[in-house]
């Protein structure tokens, strides 16, 4: 028998440890499979592939997540120059906007407005000072979008969006000096207005499909005769368009003749054009969900430019694809995420001053527990877009452009804020449905499936990119896998194979058991870099990395190039990869600001939702893999007790709405970016005086309740009545009795909804 073992242990070690007989018996023959079953990449997803960053997600997918690494990042926070410009031109620019005017009447910013954020370089935020601009962080850039989309959508999405994704940040990261010098100046004081046209007719998400062409010949220009590109393009949904003087265009580039090298179809190309110039077509306007933001078309016909006003040059032909998808996480890192989380800070505030202002059966709303469901998960989940706004925009502020994450943040954050407006409008009920100048949620609902839609629409982001794209940048040897099959030549590509794929099992094995340990023990024996309540949410969240690592493996091993096209499938372990991102945050947010013992109910809410989160989307995982025995292999691994997370319970809801129901420091800090008005004549400053003056008036309130139950005064009566009786039978003073009529009618007030004179609409 020991004789067996022995040979059986020579000829392990034989078979893997002498190269030359472990490559030709094992790592030739699952080479060439590995080619067949090896994903069919377009050049556009392969340009996409290895553009941009590896970050935390790298770390999440690698099934071992680095809990110090995390927290050693730096804490994203405003700078001196940046702090005061929200204290002094936000603000100023927020007391000069009057959203229900600029939507619903002028249907575009007042020119007053339009003078100020030139002037103020709003739209040179991201310009580095040596241009003429701001050259503000990402951070910066974000809270500042947040606290304008709290006042008005329609304003905050003209600032972002020359500061996200457009001609500012390619000429920046691409452009030549000769463009760095002529366009950045004129668009930091605000002479030119840029825009950036890449989504058309027959191309939205399938950016790499636009049929918009140029073909590289000679034309006349200034004069004389130079090389140059015909141009035909056909654009829509291209904010700013109808105001912009400078057009940045994406095209497929053709070059038949060959007259700037030998490749004849270039490829994807960026070029930025003067809108006065010759054929150049702007000024239709579409009209997205009512909001008054400037969007609409482009287009031209047989424009010919010269080869110069290539973004970069004519070296940049063809790279276009490139450039934009590293850049992309601007818009959806940055603005995208700053809008949505506008939304969880004015809904945060507004509904709990609201549900608190507004009564029913004698009580206000927000004692009954059908409200607190939702009021808490307003909260709970405005807590968790912080996080994720904070930590994402500080990745960008290390000089990372980390795709994957960026796509996590769009998706989820721009859901979550779906979400959260549907809860407001349940609690404010028939008070957020009349559209006038005191609604302050009617916008944001509109503007909201417009964020669901742009930069990437969420179906394609769920499905295909962040699991699609995070599969493969983020996992530490399918990518060189992928680049070790398409070399060209067979004997290095198999020489790079051979070693990548001895880690690869050897890192597959590890997860498999260490699945399985963590599992049988529930990660008791995880570690955990932080003591106290949050220690057990590290010890889960590094035992559902693993299960990630060990599910992903598996999936691509057995569906190899279909995992692809199993949507359903991958989507929901990109779901997994984003809770674990989304939980990630809120932890470092945790630790950040101090771990403050007020936050922990919004920690508990956040953490327990996202794994319960991440076992739905295992369990869903496992139901529906094509290959059944597999998936009850994979869910004894993952689960061989079941799931056993469940959703946040009834006790922590209540906290979020009893912390948020009282005027404090956690509802400040959850809420800081939310737009307060001064006085009565703004609808969040009057709600939010006459939810103080009630919660401050509740000691007077309880003494004439008392004396009601007491038969002192009248039972049912108007609050007036009440109010008045308390006061001659001497229950309260002259002056408190002035202080609640006038407390009460701020009230009745705050409820109120806008109504109209005949014929005024």
């Amino acid at each position: 028998m020991m004789t067996v073992l022995l040979v059986l242990i020579i000829v392990v070690a034989l078979l893997i440890g002498v190269t030359p007989i472990r490559r030709t018996l094992i790592s030739a023959p699952v080479f060439k499979v590995f080619k067949k079953i090896l994903p069919p990449l377009s050049e556009t997803e392969q340009q996409a592939m290895e553009a941009g960053d590896v970050w935390w997600d790298g770390e999440l997918f690698k099934g071992k997540p680095d809990w110090q690494k995390l927290h050693q990042y730096p804490k994203p926070k405003l700078n001196d120059d940046e702090q005061a410009f929200m204290d002094q031109q936000v603000e100023i620019l927020l007391a000069m906007l009057d959203d229900y005017d600029i939507v619903q009447k002028k249907r575009d910013l007042p020119e007053e407005v339009w003078s100020y954020l030139k002037q103020e370089g709003f739209f040179a935020m991201i310009i580095p000072k040596s241009y003429g601009g701001r050259g503000f962080s990402a951070i910066a850039n974000s809270t500042i979008v947040s606290k304008i989309a709290s006042r008005s959508l329609t304003a905050a999405v003209t600032v972002m969006v020359p500061n996200s994704l457009g001609p500012g940040e390619l000429l920046m990261h691409y452009g030549t000096e000769q463009q760095k010098d002529h366009w950045l100046p004129r668009l930091a004081d605000g002479r030119d207005v840029p825009c950036f046209a890449l989504t058309g007719p027959e191309a939205g998400s399938d950016a790499g499909g636009i049929p918009d062409h140029g073909v590289v010949c000679r034309g006349e220009f200034d004069g004389e005769e130079v090389l140059g590109i015909k141009l035909n393009w056909d654009k829509r949904y291209i904010t700013l368009s109808p105001v912009a003087t400078v057009l940045g265009l994406a095209f497929k580039l053709h070059d038949p003749e060959g007259l700037i090298g030998e490749k004849k179809d270039i490829g994807i190309t960026c070029a930025l054009i003067p809108t006065s110039h010759p054929g150049v077509e702007i000024g239709d306007r579409h009209f997205p969900m009512g909001m008054a933001f400037m969007n609409g078309t482009t287009y031209g016909k047989d424009v010919f430019i010269p080869l110069d006003w290539i973004i970069g040059g004519p070296d940049y032909a063809g790279r276009g694809w490139r450039m934009l998808v590293e850049c992309l996480s601007a818009g959806r890192g940055i603005s995208l995420p700053a809008l949505a989380t506008a939304t969880g800070h004015l809904a945060s505030r507004m509904t709990g001053a609201y549900s608190y202002v507004r009564q029913q059966f004698g009580l206000s709303i927000g004692k009954f527990e059908g409200v607190q469901e939702s009021f808490g998960r307003i909260g709970g989940l405005t807590y968790g877009l912080e996080a994720m706004r904070v930590m994402t925009a500080g990745a960008i502020d290390l000089k990372l452009s980390p795709g994957v994450v960026t796509a996590i943040a769009k998706y989820h954050m721009t859901e979550m804020s779906r979400t959260i407006l549907n809860d407001a409008f349940d609690i404010h009920a028939g008070r957020a449905i009349q559209l006038g100048p005191k609604n302050y949620l009617a916008h944001g609902y509109m503007g909201v499936p417009i964020s669901i839609t742009v930069e990437g629409a969420n179906i394609l982001t769920r499905n295909l990119m962040i699991f699609g794209q995070g599969a493969t940048r983020c996992h530490p040897y399918v990518l060189a896998e992928l680049q070790a099959a398409a070399n060209p030549d067979d004997e290095e590509g198999l020489q790079q194979f051979d070693s990548l794929l001895l880690k690869h099992v050897g890192f597959a094995l590890g997860n498999t058991f260490s699945c399985l340990w963590q599992g049988l023990t529930a990660a008791a024996f995880n570690r955990s870099p932080m003591a106290g309540e949050t220690a057990r949410y590290y010890k889960q969240l590094s035992r559902m990395s693993r299960a990630l690592a060990l599910t992903a493996d598996i999936s691509m091993l057995m569906l190899g190039g279909d995992l692809k096209r199993k949507e359903m499938l991958s989507a929901r372990l990109g779901d997994v990869l984003s809770h674990l991102y989304m939980a990630s945050a809120v932890l470092k947010f945790y630790e950040d600001n101090g771990r403050q013992q007020a936050d922990l109910p919004f920690v508990h809410y956040n953490l327990q939702r996202s794994l319960a989160e991440i076992g739905r989307a295992f369990e869903g995982f496992f139901a529906n893999f094509p290959q059944r025995a597999v998936a009850v292999v994979m869910k004894r691994l993952v689960f061989p007790f079941g799931m056993g997370y469940k959703m946040p319970a009834d006790d922590i809801t209540m906290d979020i709405c009893d912390a948020l129901s009282k005027p404090g420091v956690i509802r400040d800090r959850l809420t800081h970016l939310c737009y307060i008005g001064e006085g009565e004549s703004d609808p969040t400053g009057l709600m939010e005086q006459a939810f103080v003056e009630m919660y401050q008036a509740q000691p007077l309130l309880k003494s004439i309740l008392l004396a009601q139950r007491d038969g002192k005064i009248n039972r049912k009566v108007p609050m007036e009545q009440a109010i008045s009786e308390a006061e001659a039978a001497e229950i309260i003073t002259a002056e408190q009795a002035e202080q609640l009529l006038h407390m009460n009618k701020l009230r009745f007030e705050a409820i109120s909804v806008d109504s109209f004179k005949a014929g005024e609409l």
